[in-house]
C-alpha cells in the first residue's frame, strides 16, 4: 500500500510509502485523491498531516511515467483535490521535497520542516516547468524573485531560507510529525490559491530574471519557467493554472527534454562494473596526494571535503609549504562562501598535512599521483611509492593522456594501480574518469569506484588508450577546428558557433583561458611519434613560438583587453598565410557547418571509441562531454544526438 492512514485524537496522519524517494505515482496520486475522500467525510477527523515515510518527503514524480499516456488521477487535479479539502492539512516535510513534492507540500494549507529538509523545483534541468500548480503557488508565498530563481535556476534551499521566505510556517529540530499534529490542531483553512496576487514586478524581479535567461543561454526551460512565474504572480489562478499546464504539455515533448532526461538517467548508470558487484572495497580512510600544483591541492580539497584524511607530499619543503597554502586556500574560500562552518573548516584543516618526504604515506590506504604530465617522472614517482606504502595500498595516477599500464609496469604489483583522471578544478568539477589498466585487481577497481561515490563525482569507467574517452575526443575535435581554420574559418566564427549551439565558451576562448603552453609542449614531446601522413596545423605552434601563450599573457588566438577577447588581425593574418603557405583554396563557413564538422568528429570518435571498448556505452560518452567540456545538456551529447537523427 503506497498511502496509509492512521488517527489519533482526531488527527489523521497520511503517510505516503513509496521507496526509495516516495515519488508521486499512479498509486501515490489514488491514494492520496482516496484519503481526501475518507478524511473529508469522517466527522471524527478534524484535520490531517501529510507525511512520508523512509529518508525523504516526496522527492519529484515519477519519470518513468513520462513518455506513457496519462492515467487518471493527474498530479494537479490531486493537489487541487487537497487544497481544497474541508479539513486543514499540513505538510511535515524531512529530507527533500522537490518538484512534484514541493508542489504537494504547497497544495497542503501549512508546513512544518524539519532543520535539516530542502526544497525546490528541479524541473528545468529535466527540460521542464513544475506542471501541477508549482509555478502559481510559489509566488503566492515566497516573493517572486525567489520564486524565479527556485523554478527557473533548479537549485533547491535549506529548511531556514524556506522559513524566512514564508514558503514553510515553522522549522524543528526533531519530532517532526508531532509539531505538524500540533500545528494541524489550529491551521486554517487557507487555500494558497486565494492570496493576493503581486500584480507588478519589481527590479529586483526583472534583474534576477535577465541573469537566469542570460544562463540559460539555448535551453528552453529556464525561459519557460520565468515566463510561468512571471504569470503566476501577477494573473488570477485559473488562467494561471491553465497557461502552466499548457506550457509543461508542451515542453514535455520537446526534443530537449528527451535529451535532459536521456542524461539525468545516464549520468544515475555510469559508473559500475560487472567486476565488481560482489567485491568489497578496500578500506578509504587516510589519502596520499603527490604534487600540491593547481591540480593536487584540488585533489586534495575535494577528499577532505570528503571527510578523508589527507597528506600531500612535494620535492621538497618550499613546495610543500606553497600546496599547503593552495589547500588553504580552497578550504577558506569554502568557508568565505558558507559552505563549511568554522567548526567544519577547523576540523578539514586538522586531518590535512603537507610533507617532503614519501614515508609520509606509509600508512596511506589510497595514493594519487598528480605530478608533470610525464612518463619518466611518473615511472620515478611509483617506483618510489612501491617502496613506501603498505601492499595493500591503492596506487592512482591523474594523468590525463598516458599509458596506465606502463606505469602500473613500474611496480611490483601491477594489480594495485589504476588511474583516476581529475579535470581541474579537482574540487569543483564532478567528473572522474577511472581508467581500467589491464592487471588492476577486482577489489583495486571497487576502492576506485568507492572513492568517486565519496566524493560524489559522476564515475566513469575507460579503457586505456592515448586520453582515453574525454582527451581523446577533445583532441579529435580540436584538431577538425584547426582543419576548419586553414580550409576558411577564423577562430571567432568557430567560438560563435560553439556557444550559439550552446557551449560555455568556444574551443579558442577555451585555449586560451587554459594557456597555449601546456598543450605546445604535450604536442613538442608527441612530434617524434606522429605519423607523417597525419595532416598536422601549425597555427598554434607560431603562435607559442610568438609568446602568446593565451589569457595569462594578454594574447594568444586573441587580443585580452580588460579581460575580454577581441580579434587580432595578426592571428588573422597568420591563419590566411598558413593556408596559402599549404596552397589551400579558403571558403567560407556559417554556424551550421562548423558545428557539422565538430558534431560529426565527436561522433566518429566516439564511435571508435566503443568499437575499441574504451568506453562501455554511448552513454558514458555523453556523461563524459557533457560533465568535462561544457556540451550542452539539453543536446543530450554527441551520441544521443546521432541516435535522434
Amino acid at each position: 500500500m503506497s498511502v496509509a492512514i492512521e488517527i489519533t485524537d482526531q488527527i489523521a496522519v497520511v503517510t505516503i510509502e513509496n521507496p526509495p524517494v516516495n515519488a508521486a505515482g499512479l498509486e501515490v496520486r489514488q491514494g492520496l485523491w482516496e484519503a481526501v475522500d475518507t478524511l473529508d467525510a469522517d466527522p471524527q477527523v478534524t484535520a490531517v498531516v501529510l507525511a512520508c515515510a523512509g529518508r525523504t518527503f516526496v522527492a519529484g514524480a515519477d519519470i518513468r511515467e513520462f513518455g506513457k499516456p496519462p492515467v487518471e488521477p493527474h498530479l494537479p487535479d490531486v493537489l487541487n483535490k487537497i487544497e481544497g479539502a474541508q479539513k486543514p492539512w499540513v505538510a511535515a516535510i524531512h529530507g527533500t521535497a522537490l518538484g512534484g513534492g514541493l508542489e504537494l507540500a504547497m497544495s497542503c494549507h501549512g508546513r512544518v520542516a524539519l532543520s535539516s529538509a530542502k526544497m525546490g523545483l528541479p524541473e528545468v534541468n529535466l527540460g521542464l516547468i513544475p506542471g501541477a500548480g508549482g509555478t502559481v503557488r510559489l509566488p503566492r508565498l515566497v516573493p517572486p524573485a525567489l520564486a524565479l530563481t527556485l523554478a527557473a535556476g533548479g537549485k533547491p534551499i535549506a529548511a531556514d531560507q524556506a522559513l524566512k521566505a514564508g514558503l514553510v510556517d515553522e522549522v524543528v529540530a526533531e519530532g517532526l510529525v508531532d509539531a505538524a499534529r500540533t500545528r494541524a490542531k489550529t491551521q486554517a483553512l487557507t487555500p494558497t490559491l486565494t492570496r493576493d496576487i503581486q500584480g507588478t514586478l519589481d527590479e529586483g524581479f526583472d534583474k534576477t530574471e535577465t541573469g537566469i535567461l542570460r544562463k540559460a543561454r539555448g535551453q528552453k526551460s529556464p525561459k519557460a519557467a520565468s515566463k510561468a512565474i512571471r504569470r503566476g504572480a501577477t494573473m488570477e489562478a485559473p488562467e494561471a493554472l491553465a497557461a502552466e499546464r499548457a506550457a509543461f504539455t508542451a515542453l514535455k515533448q520537446d526534443p530537449q527534454s528527451a535529451a535532459l532526461r536521456h542524461i539525468f538517467f545516464a549520468e544515475r548508470a555510469v559508473g559500475r562494473s560487472a567486476r565488481t558487484k560482489v567485491v568489497t572495497p578496500r578500506a578509504l580512510a587516510q589519502i596520499g596526494v603527490i604534487g600540491g600544483g593547481t591540480m593536487g591541492a584540488g585533489i586534495a580539497a575535494a577528499c577532505l571535503l570528503a571527510g578523508l584524511k589527507v597528506t600531500m607530499v612535494e620535492r621538497d619543503a618550499e613546495a610543500a609549504q606553497a600546496g599547503h597554502d593552495r589547500v588553504a586556500g580552497i578550504l577558506g574560500n569554502s568557508l568565505k562562501r558558507g559552505l563549511i562552518s568554522e567548526d567544519k573548516h577547523t576540523r578539514l584543516m586538522g586531518n590535512f598535512l603537507s610533507a617532503d618526504r614519501y614515508d609520509a604515506l606509509s600508512e596511506a590506504d589510497l595514493v594519487i599521483e598528480a605530478v608533470f604530465e610525464d612518463m619518466g617522472v611518473k615511472r620515478e614517482v611509483f617506483a618510489k611509492l612501491d617502496e613506501v606504502t603498505r601492499p595493500d595500498a591503492v596506487l592512482a595516477s591523474n594523468t590525463s593522456y598516458l599509458d596506465v599500464n606502463e606505469i602500473a609496469a613500474s611496480v611490483r604489483d601491477p594489480s594495485r594501480v589504476l588511474g583516476l583522471h581529475f579535470f581541474s578544478p579537482a574540487h569543483i568539477m564532478k567528473l572522474l574518469e577511472i581508467v581500467v589498466p589491464e592487471r588492476v585487481a577486482d577489489d583495486v577497481l571497487a576502492t576506485g569506484i568507492a572513492l568517486g561515490k565519496q566524493l560524489k563525482k559522476i564515475s566513469v569507467l575507460a579503457g586505456v588508450c592515448d586520453g582515453f574517452i574525454a582527451n581523446r575526443i577533445m583532441s579529435a575535435y580540436r584538431r577538425e577546428c584547426e582543419y576548419m581554420l586553414e580550409d576558411g574559418a577564423l577562430p571567432h566564427q568557430i567560438d560563435a558557433a560553439m556557444e550559439e549551439f550552446g557551449f560555455p565558451m568556444g574551443i579558442y576562448r577555451m585555449q586560451d583561458l587554459a594557456g597555449l603552453d601546456i598543450a605546445w609542449a604535450m604536442r613538442k614531446r608527441q612530434a617524434a611519434t606522429r605519423d607523417p601522413a597525419q595532416r598536422y596545423v601549425e597555427i598554434a605552434d607560431k603562435l607559442c613560438e610568438a609568446g602568446r601563450f593565451g589569457q595569462k599573457a594578454g594574447r594568444g588566438w586573441y587580443i585580452y583587453e580588460d579581460g575580454k577577447p577581441v580579434r587580432d588581425t595578426e592571428v588573422e593574418d597568420l591563419i590566411v598565410a598558413e593556408s596559402a603557405r599549404k596552397g589551400i583554396s579558403r571558403q567560407s563557413f556559417d554556424a551550421a557547418q562548423i558545428m557539422e564538422r565538430i558534431l560529426g568528429c565527436m561522433q566518429r570518435e566516439g564511435r571508435t571509441i566503443l568499437d575499441e571498448g574504451i568506453a562501455a556505452s554511448p552513454e558514458d560518452i555523453d556523461v563524459v562531454m557533457i560533465n568535462a567540456f561544457g556540451f550542452p545538456r539539453w543536446h543530450g551529447g554527441p551520441m544521443f544526438m546521432a541516435q535522434a537523427t
